[in-house]
């Protein structure tokens, strides 16, 4: 992931915190669609399963689009037939912005706790095979059901509590986030799955204009956390990345990514960005 955005079409919006948060969204008023989706085991940050609207080809998976002959960057997604006959209105949703869009799928995320968030706090891959030049691809997620006391974690610095922003998420908030410049994770506290509409796009005037429509701004007051809280999921946390290392270690494996730090993937047996 070693690419400079300075070589694409980024947009301004992005340039102080690399998220912004759009007008929320009167989710009441849609039918509950991602209860007749079908999903497909994919692990990403935690217990999770997704429902592909569109994907590489336009098929029933979730695979990076570079993981295709022929491999493609994240544009240029081909809608699922399966899933977009049960779910028209996530559809528009999606289109909405009238930008280039790669992956679109729905998540399902089982509750966890606060340090297992940090330990799966990760980084997208959105511009693997991405012609300089061309828009830099950023995530939108637009949170399906009411999980008020759900926040999207955000750091610019993986290790630095300080670096970071927590995004509540109560049916209808919308957010569209640099996932390749932000680590970031979802912290579910609840006793029922979270659902969310992720969809990637190409940075454009297109996405701009939306942006501005929605009234995107690009800072938020964090939603609180107690400290104590935060010292105990940052110990769980280290102790998972240094259990994982260390297993890693002895199978004589990298316990590193390209960029020099350990997974914050799903398992120790298995990573998947979503």
């Amino acid at each position: 992931m070693a690419m400079n955005p300075a070589d694409y079409v980024t947009l301004p919006a992005f340039q102080e915190t690399g998220y912004v948060v759009l007008d929320a969204y009167d989710q009441a008023q849609d039918p509950r669609e991602w209860e007749d989706l079908t999903f497909v085991d994919w692990k990403s940050s935690g217990d999770t399963r997704f429902a592909p609207l569109a994907s590489a080809y336009g098929d029933m998976e979730c695979n990076g689009f570079w993981n295709h002959t022929p491999a493609k960057t994240d544009k240029d997604g081909v809608w699922v037939p399966e899933n977009v006959a049960v779910a028209p209105r996530l559809v528009a949703r999606a289109q909405e912005p009238g930008a280039n869009i790669g992956r679109c799928r729905v998540i399902e995320l089982q509750p966890n706790s606060y340090g297992e968030t940090l330990y799966n706090l990760h980084r997208d891959d959105n511009n693997r095979l991405n012609p300089e030049g061309t828009g830099w691809i950023v995530r939108a997620f637009f949170n399906l059901t009411d999980d008020p006391d759900t926040v999207m974690v955000l750091r610019e610095d993986r290790d630095d509590p300080s670096t970071e922003t927590r995004i509540a998420l109560p049916a209808g908030t919308q957010a569209i986030i640099d996932t390749q410049r932000l680590w970031h994770a979802v912290w579910h506290p609840s006793d029922k799955p979270r659902y969310c509409l992720i969809t990637s796009y190409e940075s454009g005037p297109e996405l701009d204009a939306y942006i501005t429509t929605k009234n995107g701004v690009s800072r938020i007051p964090s939603a609180p956390i107690d400290a104590a809280v935060l010292a105990e999921g940052e110990a769980l946390a280290a102790s998972k990345r240094e259990a994982r290392a260390a297993a890693l270690a002895a199978q004589g494996a990298d316990p590193t990514f390209g960029d020099g730090s350990l997974s914050a993937g799903a398992s120790m047996e298995t990573y998947s960005e979503a």
